[in-house]
């Protein structure tokens, strides 16, 4: 498996992309090529193009949850297969894989939405949409892992703003946020986008899903911009006892989280145009 970071809020030292606060990684298994999330804006295509990665060829694109820093890029991918189409180029018809509620309105502090802006019916007009709660596997190691299991008291936060359902608006806790996990020889690679439901719970769950208990990778963020002393230090302890040979916290993780991890862990710099590869 290899994967590359498209998006994230820096980019790598000598390597001149663009950055933004969000998040895209491209991965390919084999001959899957799957985009988990897609930014805030169009940067996510330039800097694919920049980067030699034809997006026009990728079969799935999976998003992490609804939040407008990884679905806002969507726009930007939809313009892109619409010329191609309008220019007769060769093109995937892509599949949108996402929980139910990620394409459902959110609102916080008075912004009127910062959720997905496309609904599911106008995805439907670009491609496949299938929506699950469940896992499902991609590959036959690659697994997108659903609804998590929320399943530590130190990883409990409070709702972020209101989600607006048909049944009605209620308390947004974010229940649409995953991941996805690959299995490689060295063990799971897991690939966050903002972990609000809990980076401890979604390892928990990739471990459970994929009947592996080694942690070989875990890249994306880690929903540890400013956590509590509390959360900080259980997420340490858990990962003292996890043991995860390696990990590429971005995106929505602070210098403070970075530091207090890599006292149990190989914490190592990540940041847009990073490649990598498993086994």
């Amino acid at each position: 498996m290899r994967l590359t970071v498209l998006v994230d809020n820096a980019t790598l030292t000598d390597r001149y992309f663009l950055a933004e606060p969000g998040l895209s990684i491209y991965l390919e298994d084999g001959a899957t090529r799957v985009l988990f999330d897609a930014g805030y804006s169009g940067i996510v295509v330039a800097n694919a193009r920049k980067m030699g990665i034809d997006l026009l060829r990728v079969g799935e694109i999976v998003l992490s949850h609804g939040h407008l820093d990884h679905t806002w890029g969507l726009d930007a991918l939809l313009r892109l297969h619409t010329e191609a189409i309008i220019e007769g180029r060769e093109r995937i018809e892509p599949t949108f894989i996402a929980h139910p509620d990620a394409f459902l309105t959110r609102s916080l502090g008075g912004a009127g939405e910062i959720g997905c802006h496309l609904s599911v019916e106008e995805l439907f007009r670009h491609g496949k949409v299938l929506l699950t709660a469940a896992p499902l596997w991609l590959t036959e190691n690659l697994v997108f892992l659903g609804e998590i299991e929320r399943r530590f008291e130190f990883e409990q936060a409070p709702s972020g703003g209101y989600i607006y359902t048909p049944d009605g608006i209620r308390d947004d806790t974010v229940a649409d946020d995953t991941a996805l996990a690959c299995r490689t020889p060295a063990g799971l690679v897991i690939i966050t986008g903002c972990s609000h439901a809990g980076i401890c719970s979604i390892v928990e769950q990739a471990r459970e899903v994929c009947d592996e208990d080694r942690i070989a990778d875990i890249i994306g963020g880690f929903h540890l911009l400013d956590p509590s002393p509390g959360e900080m230090q259980g997420v340490v302890d858990y990962f003292s006892e996890v043991r995860p040979a390696v990990l590429h916290p971005c995106h929505c993780t602070g210098l403070a989280a970075k530091i207090a991890l890599s006292r149990v862990a190989d914490v190592r710099e990540t940041g847009v145009g990073l490649h990598l590869e498993y086994g």
